[in-house]
């Protein structure tokens, strides 16, 4: 190793009263003495931040000790360093860092276009934390994310591609590089988890941190024809040569949005729908409702608001028209709420139910409703493939009702139809066949009619029973009229 390129072997004693007051900071100072002194001036006079030099200089793992030293210490600490590679002047004031664009700086503009500096971690975790609670979430445990511009790889490539050309020989050059989203969860992750007084794991509560490079275009700072010919001569120069516009133009720091997001909890139970005027959704056609209400609105509206959630989705175990009545014992439906806040007590529930069922036009109503876990999906799929479903359907035949009729009907088990996708559907249903069983079927005569009956069956899941009873224009086969 030369004499330029070899690590400072000074005392660390001339260190100890420049901002060293813990243990960490001790730690981190003689990691900054370890550096490769002349990698360390190149780097900070191409722009690179303090926290990417040791990212990318060090043979130490990243570790967190960095977060509670302040830019400007660990700054102090490098150029001593870089002073022994050279008798030049510490260089000028730091700015945006042309590699992480200010992430590990714990630099950014927030939504208000204001700047915000961070000395340290916990300054940074508790305004990340104030972002957090305007949410007003319920959570004793969280998952972090981070998401960063393309601009940050692209410009860190370069950058690995000078320090491989230049320092090749150099043992550290070959390490393994912990990216920029990584090194700032290092950084924030131990000051986040104490700010917000919660257990950092694979949590269904995750905190997101997006960074946005800020427009360029927008303060006029477009490539000049001049920086397009010197990025191309530094192309062509290879990579022992570089320049600041071998990078994208940074003049100022990322736009940090701080997105909160629970996934999904589940509400389960059995709706029964009274009223003939009641789609299963809202159905609006040419934006015009379709019937009175749905029992989507009228079940998930109630929900919503106690889990104070952004939306809600309806699935059920199968659908009935809108003019048909559900019955019996009800049918199994799903309640999904996205991003809520907080989870209703089985006493809220018990109390919706009975607002669902006590409205006094009683279009529906709800039992069995509470709150339940990833079980949902399998009831909701037995629901709808295994379970066999009962019917009354009124009917009217051209001619009079015979005896022969009825026991023909009666002694008709287990009887194999084809479906194809009705008339009635199409507009938004795949135009599929669909082998369905009819289990049995009895006729129930009307006291003072022979040509209307009650006609009593039970099918398979997802049998079109209007279908089967008139044909479909031959769509359904075989067909009881």
């Amino acid at each position: 190793m030369s004499d330029e390129t070899k690590p400072s072997s000074g005392g660390d004693s001339s260190g100890f009263s420049n901002g060293i007051v813990s243990d960490s900071d001790r730690r981190v100072y003689k990691a900054a003495r370890s550096l490769n002194s002349s990698a360390v001036k190149d780097l900070l006079s191409l722009g690179v931040c303090e926290r990417c030099v040791f990212r990318l200089v060090s043979v130490e793992p990243f570790d967190s000790d960095l977060s509670s030293v302040s830019a400007s210490t660990l700054r102090s600490w490098l150029e001593e360093e870089a002073a022994a590679a050279s008798s030049s002047e510490p260089s000028c004031s730091p700015r945006v860092c042309i590699v992480c664009l200010g992430v590990l700086q714990l630099v950014f503009s927030d939504a208000e276009q204001t700047l915000v500096r961070s000395d340290c971690g916990g300054d940074y975790a508790a305004r990340v934390t104030e972002l957090v609670k305007r949410e007003g979430h319920e959570f004793d445990s969280f998952g972090l994310e981070v998401s960063v511009p393309s601009a940050i790889l692209e410009n860190e490539s370069a950058v690995l591609l000078y320090l491989k050309g230049k320092y090749d020989s150099e043992g550290w050059v070959q390490s393994e590089k912990i990216s920029v989203k990584d090194a700032l969860k290092v950084l924030v992750l131990d000051p986040l988890k104490a700010s917000l007084g919660a257990k950092s794991d694979s949590s269904s509560f995750q905190i997101r941190l997006t960074y946005s490079k800020a427009s360029d275009v927008a303060q006029g700072a477009s490539e000049t024809t001049h920086e397009r010919k010197k990025r191309k001569t530094d192309e062509e120069n290879g990579p022992t040569s570089i320049s600041e516009n071998s990078f994208e133009k940074v003049y100022e720091p990322c736009i940090l949005s701080v997105h909160c997001n629970k996934m999904p909890i589940f509400f389960s139970g059995r709706y029964f729908k009274y009223s003939r005027n009641v789609s299963q959704t809202r159905w609006i056609i040419d934006d015009e409702r379709m019937g009175e209400a749905s029992v989507e609105e009228l079940i998930g509206g109630n929900i919503l608001p106690e889990c104070l959630g952004d939306s809600y989705k309806f699935h059920a175990a199968g659908r009935e028209d809108i003019d048909v009545r559900m019955l019996g014992s009800g049918r199994p439906f799903l309640i999904e709420v996205h991003n809520s806040r907080k989870c209703p007590s089985q006493q809220s529930l018990t109390e919706i139910e009975e607002k669902i069922n006590n409205s006094e036009k009683k279009l529906v109503g709800v039992k069995d409703l509470k709150c339940i876990g990833s079980q949902c999906w399998a009831m909701m799929r037995e629901g709808e493939a295994e379970k066999q479903k009962q019917y009354a359907a009124l009917v009217w035949i051209a001619r009079p009702l015979e005896e022969k009729d009825i026991e023909s009907i009666s002694s008709l088990k287990e009887l194999k139809i084809l479906q194809k996708t009705p008339v009635r559907v199409l507009h938004r249903r795949s135009p599929l066949e669909r082998e369905r069983t009819i289990h049995w079927m009895k006729v129930e005569k009307i006291k003072g009619s022979s040509h209307y009956f009650l006609l009593h069956l039970c099918t398979q899941a997802g049998t079109y029973i209007k279908e089967f009873v008139h044909g479909d224009l031959g769509r359904t086969s075989p067909r009881y009229s």
